[in-house]
């Protein structure tokens, strides 16, 4: 479990990692290959349409992470944009017959750049002002989307064959689950590695304080617009691929003001800035919401003269857990990973901490 003697850290990045030979990452890759290969053979329908939608969830949280743990700026239009990239996607497979790769990174590159005009006010404002300037974002995407019915068919919806790539169509979620881990891994790499550049840095600088990166030479401007882009570029993915695996957008009602509010809530609940607490807040925000209502239908299934007064007790309840789990670990699920691995790395002198 520690790390085997003759291994040296020769940097602060090698002497935090879990992972330090070629063994442990083989073992990694080939648990990683096993659990990806037999998830969607081992498991149930409902349990591999969960997976399906906590992944694609976890894609357009990761770019909300990035505008707001990285970069300190506040957005409560992330769901609008996701509706951007889905209905981009929608039209330019059904309309003009492009292929479902290609429509996939356009729908992204549509929603970073509607992104980049509802971000120009972060150019003059910040904190509450902020919000209130993204907030108008979700209200006006929201009005032109159910409005312009000649394109998106306004609140009719709009349909979308299934993905297809090579001429195999993606119209199970056995299918379509291996897509939207593919695109997941490619997600999270982009997410991880901007961490690690010289664009990561000058957003965190920028959350730090703006002022005086400013003042070491950083271009808000350029920065500021450059993190909406990439933020709104992953929620258009993920707008994409959840257009092509419903087979279409029937309604803004999945893409309210309140979706994005429950977007905030899972990288608080995981841990700004993190992205293993991207994944982490999302998998137990809607892990414990499908266990609440899985108990509340048990309950109604067997008594339903209750079930009308009980229903309303789970969002009471969600709410009560999420308190508690914020009072009790503040900074995220994602703190609780670093304390394993610096337990890790230390064993078995771990009482150190």
């Amino acid at each position: 479990m520690h790390n085997p003697a003759g291994i040296r850290s020769y940097n602060y990045r090698q002497d935090t990692a879990i992972i330090k030979t070629k063994w442990q990452w083989f073992l990694l890759a080939a648990a990683l290959i096993v659990i990806v290969g037999v998830v969607p053979f081992a498991f149930s329908s409902y349990a591999l349409y969960l997976g399906v939608k906590w992944v694609i969830l976890i894609i357009a949280a990761l770019g909300l992470n990035i505008l707001v743990g990285r970069t300190g700026l506040i957005s409560v239009a992330h769901a609008a944009f996701v509706a951007v990239g889905g209905y981009t996607s929608a039209l330019l497979v059904s309309k003009l017959s492009l292929p479902f790769l290609v429509a996939l990174p356009c729908a992204g590159l549509m929603a970073g750049l509607i992104g980049i005009l509802f971000g120009l006010p972060s150019l003059r404002i910040k904190g509450l002002y902020l919000l209130a300037a993204t907030l108008a974002a979700q209200f006006i995407i929201t009005y032109v989307i159910n409005n312009l019915t000649s394109l998106t068919g306004g609140y009719s919806g709009t349909v979308v064959p299934h993905a297809s790539i090579g001429g195999f169509i993606l119209d199970s979620n056995q299918k379509f689950y291996f897509v939207v881990v593919a695109v997941l891994i490619i997600m999270t790499i982009l997410a991880t590695n901007l961490n690690r550049n010289r664009l990561g840095r000058a957003f965190i600088a920028i959350k730090s304080n703006d002022k005086v990166a400013e003042g070491l030479g950083v271009n808000l401007w350029k920065y500021q617009l450059l993190s909406f882009f990439i933020a709104c570029f992953f929620a258009g993915v993920a707008g994409s691929l959840w257009a092509h695996w419903q087979g279409g957008i029937m309604t803004m009602e999945g893409f309210t003001l309140w979706s994005s509010i429950w977007y905030f809530g899972y990288i608080i609940v995981g841990g700004l800035g993190s992205v293993v607490g991207v994944f982490a807040g999302v998998i137990f925000v809607e892990g414990a919401r499908e266990i609440l209502n899985s108990i509340i239908n048990r309950i109604g299934a067997s008594q339903p003269a209750v079930l009308a007064n009980i229903a309303p007790s789970g969002d009471i309840l969600f709410g009560v857990i999420l308190i508690v789990f914020l009072i009790w670990e503040a900074r995220g699920i994602s703190h609780r990973w670093e304390m394993f691995k610096s337990y890790y790395r230390l064993w078995p002198f771990s009482y150190s901490l």
